[in-house]
């Protein structure tokens, strides 16, 4: 029988047996944001679309080509976020965040959504872990919420990551650059490729971004942001730079580095791993002081990162490092009678409730299919149930490692007991 459908085309289902890789990242991620003093925000997966029109930039390809927009039977127009940020600065505003002590630190896992061409690295429906920091423009910030996208890539065992930062500067010294961005790209103006041809007279530094070949070329010869920094911000990117070297975070300044959203203001950055190919960035970000003010709320300064999950765990694999698989099965136990099967299932619940991985049979297999099934899942120990050993009281308890065998109480509380024993002598003798 053919399948009524199958999964939309840039999406990918987490089956069983591989979301514990996910989960080990997930903790990973909150475990490190913890330490530096940020909690969960959640937020909706879909909002008014002028928030990203406002937020992200109606001039990024994100807005121009890739959100997910629909209107709703009222007649709102409403997307599925295509990024993190935008609703994270949203709900601080709408929920007055800026009143309580400051800095803010907030952290999301969440799922995002952008209608481009799928490949390796890169899906229609992706994952991103996320760091927003509101409140501080201090570029003692800046450096912490960098070490602590080192310090996740420095714990998963990363190798060949490289950090390249960058400073865009602040609208009134990037007013001087977009008119030398202007002045250079106008010279090839006829050659550009369609998109750059309307950017630049809107947003030059796009132009940087464009993935066309022919263009990125003529954009190797373009002035560099550096250049026009002025003394605020060069003052504030040699800190940062400081404070990094401080940490003991290495980098290299890439003055090319613009990142792809308009709200991104002084400090950006990238890790970058070319182990993945041509989807070689695994966490962005930087500072974007003007967009808690674009989105109507007093001036705010802000920064934030966020990293690709499908990336990192794709860089996993061509580096070889193997996510630890969960424990198995601590204990099958099998039966054989309409008795021995209740029971089962009380001591399984038993052990259950102590933190113990049990597991009896809910198929229906008989006794011979069920060690089988026991051996499968590598349950660590095993017992069988039957009339005798319910008459008596007790059980054979085995180690399927080495085949030894314990005698052991049904009664509940004493099996649990027991039981726990009995694992710990075998863990502490692996």
């Amino acid at each position: 029988m053919a399948l009524i459908t199958k999964k939309p085309r840039g999406t990918e289902d987490v089956l069983p047996r591989e979301s514990y890789r996910w989960q080990f990242l997930e903790n990973l991620f909150r475990e490190e944001a913890r330490a530096f003093g940020y909690k969960e925000l959640r937020t909706p997966v879909f909002e008014h679309t002028n928030l990203f029109e406002r937020g992200v930039g109606d001039t990024t390809d994100v807005v121009q080509k890739e959100m997910y927009t629909f209107l709703t039977k009222g007649g709102d127009s409403i997307t599925l976020r295509p990024e993190g940020t935008a609703g994270a600065a949203r709900a601080f505003l709408e929920h007055g965040l800026h009143n309580d002590p400051l800095p803010i630190k907030a952290y999301y896992l969440t799922s995002c959504y952008r209608y481009e061409k799928p490949q390796a690295g890169r899906l229609r429906e992706f994952h991103q872990f996320g760091m927003e920091c509101y409140g501080t423009s201090n570029p003692a910030a800046d450096a912490e919420l960098i070490t602590a996208a080192a310090n996740i890539f420095d714990r998963m065992g990363l190798k060949n990551i490289r950090l390249e930062i960058n400073s865009i500067g602040c609208p009134k010294c990037r007013a001087e650059y977009h008119k030398a961005l202007t002045a250079y790209f106008s010279q090839y103006k006829d050659e550009l490729c369609e998109d750059c041809q309307e950017r630049l007279g809107r947003n030059p530094m796009r132009l940087l971004d464009c993935k066309v070949a022919h263009d990125h070329e003529i954009a190797k010869g373009a002035p560099t942001v550096l250049d026009y920094l002025c003394d605020e911000c060069r003052e504030h990117f040699d800190s940062v730079k400081a404070y990094l070297d401080a940490n003991g975070v290495a980098y290299t300044v890439n003055p090319t580095i613009v990142r792809g959203l308009d709200y991104y203001t002084k400090t950006v950055f990238e890790f970058i791993c070319d182990d993945i190919g041509a989807q070689s960035t695994i966490c962005g970000g930087g500072r974007y002081d003007g967009l808690i003010e674009e989105l109507g709320g007093n001036p705010m300064p802000a920064l934030g990162f966020a990293a690709g999950i499908e990336r990192l765990l794709l860089t996993l694999d061509a580096q070889g490092i193997e996510i630890p698989a969960p424990s198995p099965c601590d204990i099958y136990i099998a039966n054989k009678g309409d008795t021995a099967h209740k029971k089962a299932g009380e001591l399984c619940n038993l052990l259950r409730k102590a933190g113990l991985y049990a597991e009896y049979d809910v198929v229906g297999r008989g006794l011979k299919a069920q060690m089988k099934y026991a051996n499968k899942i590598g349950a660590q120990f095993s017992l069988v149930l039957g009339d005798d050993e319910i008459a008596g009281g007790t059980a054979r308890l085995k180690n399927m490692a080495n085949g030894e065998q314990s005698e052991i109480p049904l009664d509940g509380e004493q099996f649990v007991k027991e039981f726990t024993a009995a694992k710990l002598q075998a863990d502490f003798a692996e």
